[in-house]
């Protein structure tokens, strides 16, 4: 899309997935291209992902600026791997209720969408990242803002790493961000960090939180901060939410506070 176009200068990418689960009814902005659906392989869900995770990667390394609309967190594997062919030192900030911190060896309950962002930076390679030739982000280059709901040996994980834990607050990120210096981010941020009375039907809710407007403000901050050349909103909810008026309102909110004035098809004015 051009700097004129309804995304703003960003490039829309929908990835309708939940892992390896396709997911039907999945919201598509106006104007934004195929959703990335490509057929995948028998066998185990790591290799369905990865193959998934490939195609996300080809999409991302082919878009000047783009912006992922997914059902989970794990696409940012792919994302980051494509952002990867043109960005070697990228760098992450991630907004999150959870810290997505696990590896199979802390897991309590197994579940993969609980661990992209260790996967990121070098932990358990062999499920994913490796066979999709992820290289890892130097836990230096990752912001993490929020994290209030983490497993204890998350908890400790994060606490004997490098990564740089904030509040969900435009002046926490502000001042973490000047650490990072001048080069490239991947943004990347999960709904379920707002206030879950607020989002109802969340897939993880984590309770009481910051306010979608707190959010909002994050990204803006965040944006005049950073050479965002990337980022990811993952619309976390539940299968029978993800494509209600409520989940598009948030997303179209989100997503502009990006500078991304997404619309939706069937509405009048395109509006949400």
């Amino acid at each position: 899309m051009t700097a004129d176009s309804p995304g703003g200068g960003w490039d829309p990418i929908v990835v309708p997935w939940h892992l390896d689960e396709q997911l039907p009814g999945f919201p598509v902005p106006a104007g934004a291209p195929e959703p990335v659906s490509p057929p995948l392989p028998a066998g185990t869900r790591t290799g369905r992902m990865t193959a998934l995770y490939q195609a996300v990667a080809g999409a991302v390394a082919r878009s000047p600026r783009p912006l992922l609309l997914t059902a989970d967190c794990t696409t940012a594997l792919g994302t980051a791997a494509g952002l990867q062919r043109r960005h070697p030192d990228l760098a992450v900030v991630w907004l999150d209720a959870h810290g997505d911190f696990n590896t199979p060896a802390t897991t309590i309950t197994g579940y993969l969408g609980g661990m992209p962002l260790a996967m990121l930076t070098g932990r358990a390679p062999d499920l994913i990242s490796g066979p999709l030739g992820l290289r890892p982000v130097s836990e230096h280059n990752v912001v993490l803002a929020d994290a209030r709901d983490l497993d204890p040996a998350e908890h400790e994980a994060l606490a004997a790493s490098q990564v740089r834990r904030v509040p969900a607050s435009p002046a926490a990120l502000g001042e973490a961000l000047a650490g990072l210096g001048s080069g490239a981010v991947y943004l990347h941020v999960d709904a379920d960090i707002v206030d879950s009375a607020q989002l109802p039907g969340l897939r993880v809710p984590a309770g009481a939180g910051p306010s979608l407007s707190q959010v909002e403000s994050c990204l803006a901050a965040i944006s005049a901060a950073a050479d965002v050349v990337a980022a990811c909103l993952a619309c976390t909810w539940l299968p029978g939410h993800i494509g209600d008026q409520r989940t598009r309102a948030a997303i179209t909110r989100l997503s502009g506070a990006l500078g991304a004035p997404l619309t939706w098809p069937g509405r009048a004015g395109g509006a949400a």
